[in-house]
């Protein structure tokens, strides 16, 4: 489920809060968003149910009140399409069967969070999937009554042939030949409409269409009406299918004396006429073949998007009225330097493709430069005026893994469209196969540049105040990572994911916790009281020398441990309760501080603090955004607030926007506050920054 955009809405049957939160928080430690909610009983399922319809129902197998099969019977009164899943800490084989006998569609063990990201992610795309394919349906249903709608209007002779037989007939067939009714020839075999002289030529055509051959695409004959009269005629052969069943389109024409005049006929019905380019539809056709020679292991293929920068303010200068000139001017030159070799066509409304063919990925890059330097070059007469104008450039080379017309379109188009965001007047060319390598490189490269910095002290500390509503004594600020790199400070969002994949982290965390303790001990022996928050990952948690090397390292400074606070998200600590817990408790003994992140996030977040005693509780972002116009969001914060302080906790806003904010959180009793409208982060910290 690789969708930034897309919100899982999520139910869980659970009975226990903290085990609905573990989930969650696998969930979200995976990247995937959701809105959760959770129910343990009827009336908060059917309650649930009408303030959203949830995509997923998690069910724990283990619900004292609710069984699975109420549940589904819950799910599906209203007729909804949703993904059930049958949940469980220990499941036996028998509880496995029965889970899908009564309608789950999965079942996960919730102990492993690979598992239930996993599950999870498997079935909303499925959901996904089969909402999509309806959808399709429905538009399938509604192109076929066009297309029926367009059949018996079209002057074209057309017919549907099964095994030989016509399945469908269009009022120009009927004509043609000379019959009132499709009923009059419905069953008909279509050799009954061939003369005699080509009777057993098309048998034998028939006999080979039946063995899956493929059809020429003309076929010059004599055709047979109903009078027994006979005419010259050339059938024109498609694929098609008839109420889900493969046929033949066959289209009849009367034979023109004069082939010129035919083939004239046949490169107009592909021609647009604006540009006198080749058309959409004759480009579609045509990537679709190229992108089928592709998986046959064809290369050297590729298709250019081509569009002038800023076509709207084009139009305001040379007049709506002109557009169609300018669009054959372009058509014109395009065609020019593009020459017989490749396909040049009209895409859409004033987007040129180029279909390439015989070039490696060099060579269509040169031809994508010179495309884009010949329109740069011309001077385009437009009426009276005399107009100037660039083209961006975008292209995608077609290969086995984009092979398709849709794909291809696309990545031709997001390349076009980059261009065009860096500046226009740009050419850029996607190789699929080449995004792949690329993409192992640029991780080795960081995965090199991390193993220096860890062993050549190439990381730097940034600090952030974090300033005291209510007058606290001392400075408190967070420590932030940067990396140094060739061209300037690199940030963790950069390198970090790459340091966590190659099992890198725990090391940084050891770095950063070094520095950090060395910083604030020269800090305090110049006289300034500080604490400093530091920030923690998971796989830190499960290294048992972490806390006595954190001991050696207080020690070894002289510096006071309740100088330091860390630091993780709340999801994190959820799906790693057990180690969490113990890390705090030798924090405690250490006398070190621990904090939250991104409280509030989960169904019942101070459940969390029953395990784990956590000093500072850090209100999750989320809250902040444009908080003076969210009145909700004002409450839930005084609602944390006063939850906190009763439990003797104190709070950290951050990521605080405004001066209005400022006073809001003031007001709902939040005791410090954190973000880059108070201060950046910067390399030297402040004194008396908690003034």
């Amino acid at each position: 489920m690789n969708r930034s955009d897309s919100i899982l809405k999520l139910l869980l049957v659970d009975d226990s809060v903290e085990d609905a939160e573990q989930i969650i928080s696998m969930l979200r430690n995976g990247g995937i968003a959701v809105r959760p909610a959770r129910a343990a009983n009827e009336v908060q399922i059917e309650a649930a149910l009408e303030q959203q319809t949830p995509d997923l129902v998690i069910v724990d197998l283990g619900c004292t009140e609710l069984t699975l099969p109420q549940v589904r019977d819950l799910v599906e009164r209203g007729g909804r399409d949703v993904a059930l899943i049958a949940s469980g800490k220990e499941l036996d084989r028998e509880r496995i069967v029965a889970a899908f006998r009564d309608g789950a569609r999965a079942v996960l063990l919730r102990e492993s969070q690979e598992f239930v990201q996993t599950i999870v992610r498997r079935e909303f795309d499925a959901l996904t999937m089969r909402r999509s394919v309806r959808r399709l349906e429905a538009s399938l249903r509604e192109s076929e009554r066009r297309c029926e709608a367009l059949l018996d209007s079209s002057r074209d002779p057309i017919a549907f042939v099964h095994e030989g037989m016509h399945v469908r007939a269009n009022r120009a067939y009927l004509e043609m030949f000379g019959y009132d009714s499709f009923e009059d020839i419905e069953g008909m075999s279509i050799l009954d409409l061939i003369a005699p002289q080509d009777a057993d030529d098309f048998k034998a055509l028939l006999k080979r269409l039946s063995k899956g051959e493929k059809p020429p695409q003309r076929l010059n004959l004599k055709a047979r009406r109903g009078d027994d009269s006979t005419f010259d005629a050339t059938m024109e052969f498609a694929e098609a299918s008839f109420e889900g069943e493969p046929c033949q389109q066959i289209t009849f024409r009367r034979q023109i004396a004069d082939g010129v005049l035919e083939q004239e006929l046949d490169l107009l019905r592909s021609k647009d006429l604006i540009t006198d380019l080749f058309n959409r539809q004759h480009m579609l056709a045509q990537i679709e073949r190229a992108a089928a020679a592709a998986v046959e292991g064809a290369d050297d293929q590729s298709l250019l998007l081509i569009e002038p920068d800023g076509f709207k303010q084009v139009l305001d200068t040379i007049g709506l009225g002109n557009a169609d000139v300018l669009l054959g001017d372009m058509g014109g030159l395009l065609r020019r330097v593009v020459g017989e070799t490749d396909v040049a066509g009209r895409i859409a409304d004033h987007t040129f493709g180029v279909l390439v063919t015989k070039r490696d990925s060099a060579a269509t890059l040169a031809l994508a430069e010179k495309l884009r330097n010949a329109f740069g070059e011309r001077i385009f007469e437009v009426g009276r005026q005399s107009i100037s104008l660039t083209v961006s450039v975008g292209g995608a080379l077609i290969g086995e893994r984009n092979a398709n017309a849709d794909s291809v379109l696309g990545l031709a188009h997001s390349s076009l469209r980059e261009a065009q965001g860096a500046g226009g007047n740009r050419a850029r060319i996607v190789d699929p196969s080449e995004q792949d390598k690329a993409a192992a490189a640029t991780s080795r490269h960081w995965l090199e540049q991390i193993d220096r910095a860890l062993a050549e002290d190439g990381f730097v500390l940034y600090y952030q105040p974090i300033i005291s509503l209510h007058g606290a004594d001392g400075d408190f600020y967070e420590i932030l990572l940067r990396m140094r790199g060739p061209q300037g400070e690199i940030l963790p969002n950069q390198f970090l994911p790459v340091a966590e994949h190659h099992g890198k982290i725990a090391a940084i965390d050891r770095w950063v916790i070094a520095a950090a303790i060395r910083a604030i001990a020269e800090r305090e022996r110049a006289g300034h009281r500080t604490t400093f928050f530091i920030k923690l990952t998971p796989q830190s948690l499960e290294d048992p020398t972490l806390l006595p090397w954190i001991a050696q390292q207080l020690k070894n400074a002289r510096q006071r441990a309740d100088s330091l606070v860390f630091e993780m998200p709340e999801s994190k600590v959820v799906t790693s309760l057990k180690p969490a817990r113990a890390f705090v408790k030798g924090l405690e003994q250490l006398r070190c501080g621990f904090a939250l992140e991104q409280f509030g996030s989960g169904l019942n977040s101070f459940q969390l603090l029953k395990h784990i005693p956590a000093h500072y509780l850090k209100i999750d972002r989320n809250f902040m955004a444009d908080l003076p116009k969210h009145k909700e969001n004002q409450e839930r914060i005084k609602e944390i607030c006063e939850q906190a302080h009763h439990a003797g906790k104190l709070t950290v806003a951050e990521f605080v926007e405004d001066a209005a904010s400022m006073s809001i959180l003031f007001s709902c009793g939040v005791n410090f506050v954190q973000g880059n409208f108070l201060q950046e982060p910067e390399k030297v910290m402040a004194h008396g920054a908690a003034a």
